[in-house]
């Protein structure tokens, strides 16, 4: 399963880790999709399908370097180290063009996903009677999801857990968006903005020496809530993986038309041209969650105007999201041939 890789390979393993580490964070977009055109979707699902039984019974036993090689561990560390970095830093970057040029920064996901779909469905041949329907459903229930409205705010441990799990699909199924299921869930602030800022700001003050943090018991609860939620997600990525290798194994086109229709439902989510619709009362004024954010209702989507210059920045931008994905395809076929 595993490839020698070069120096270059490994770098641009590591730059894959941080565009899944962004994606994963983009509501709307999935980390999977990365890992897909990227062309390492089976190797990464393969090698989380290793962390098994006897996996652990290696490392128990103290056989590092053969637990190591067991579960392709040079593959795992680059591509997870380039998500850590993503998370602290690409997704801060990431989260300050949202908030300043939310529709260039929609735009360019946009493309990218409509690229993505060029890059699934070119080379895909395999269209009859059970992949058209999987394809279908695939498609159905992207759309559905992207309409679907939020839940409130929970911060109750055993649903963290389960919110973990669930929000781990965006990176085992390329067009499901983890972080827009943890929206519908309620808990997309509290899990990816409170408690990763929160664990950012304690080991920035543990490198300062400064451990005033185990008396804050607001710091500690949301610490607590983030260690659950990660504990969840392992633990999901981990089920999944055996669940998708055999199903990849076994039915590998029927899910290869399953992941077009999602990806391709998915672009509803990540439609460019929208209004964030927050939650009213009785009264008409807006609902502020327990920390005073306004909540969240859904999202209205509207047709560009085209006399306005904006619209062709953000065709542009557009433009630039395919073009990552034709470098991405480029990159796969040259090293294709290179092996």
């Amino acid at each position: 399963m595993s490839q020698p890789r070069s120096l270059t390979d490994k770098f641009f393993l590591i730059v894959k880790g941080l565009f899944m580490g962004a994606a994963n964070k983009v509501p709307g977009v999935s980390g999977g999709i990365v890992a897909f055109v990227g062309g390492f979707y089976e190797e990464f699902i393969l090698s989380l399908q290793k962390i098994n039984a006897k996996a652990f019974k290696l490392l128990i036993g103290g056989h590092f370097k053969s637990f190591y090689r067991y579960v392709n561990g040079s593959f795992l560390t680059l591509l997870i180290f380039g998500m850590l970095v993503s998370y602290f830093s690409v997704s801060k970057l990431l989260d300050y063009f949202l908030e300043r040029k939310e529709l260039f920064v929609w735009a360019a996901f946009f493309g990218m996903i409509l690229g993505s779909i060029y890059y699934i469905g070119k080379d895909f041949t395999h269209w009859n009677k059970k992949t058209v329907p999987a394809a279908i459903i695939g498609l159905v229930v992207g759309i559905s999801i992207s309409f679907l409205s939020p839940a409130k705010e929970n911060d109750n441990l055993l649903f963290v857990f389960l919110c973990g799990i669930i929000s781990v699909s965006g990176m085992t199924l390329p067009g499901l968006s983890g972080s827009f299921i943890l929206i519908l869930l309620g808990n997309y602030v509290l899990l990816l903005v409170d408690s990763v800022n929160a664990l950012y700001d304690t080991f920035a003050e543990v490198i300062r020496g400064d451990f005033s943090f185990v008396r804050n018991q607001a710091r500690l609860g949301t610490l607590k809530v983030l260690a659950v939620f990660t504990t969840g997600s392992a633990t999901g990525l981990v089920t999944l993986s055996h669940l998708l290798a055999f199903v990849l194994k076994h039915h590998k086109h029927i899910t290869t038309a399953v992941i077009l229709g999602f990806i391709t439902g998915s672009l509803g989510v990540v439609w460019p041209w929208k209004r964030t619709l927050f939650k009213t009362g009785e009264d008409g004024m807006v609902l502020l969650d327990s920390n005073g954010r306004e909540i969240i209702a859904n999202y209205e989507r509207y047709f560009p105007d085209f006399a306005n210059s904006e619209t062709w920045w953000a065709m542009f931008f557009v433009l630039v999201g395919i073009g990552i994905l034709l470098v991405l395809d480029w990159y796969g076929k040259r090293r294709k041939k290179a092996v």
